[in-house]
């Protein structure tokens, strides 16, 4: 995988500068900030929501086996 040095970002912040202006490179940078803030939350809640899918499917087979364990005992006693 490639990797990116200081000079590097560098350069790319200098050209991001020349290329969109000195003006406008901070409304620039604090709107990418928001759409990678809204990213990240987006990707949290997903990540949030498998996580709660796999600790419920989890329960369920626990609740699975112990029934069905009370259920095989029940049968050796009778």
């Amino acid at each position: 995988m490639p990797q990116i040095g200081w000079f590097e970002i560098l350069i790319v912040v200098i050209l991001a500068i020349l290329i969109i202006g000195p003006k406008d490179f901070p409304v620039m940078l604090k709107k990418m900030g928001g759409w990678i803030g809204s990213i990240k939350r987006y990707f949290n809640e997903i990540q949030k929501d498998v996580t709660d899918m796999k600790n419920t499917a989890e329960d369920e087979i626990s609740v699975d086996k112990k029934y069905s364990n009370n259920n095989k005992d029940k049968k050796k006693d009778e």
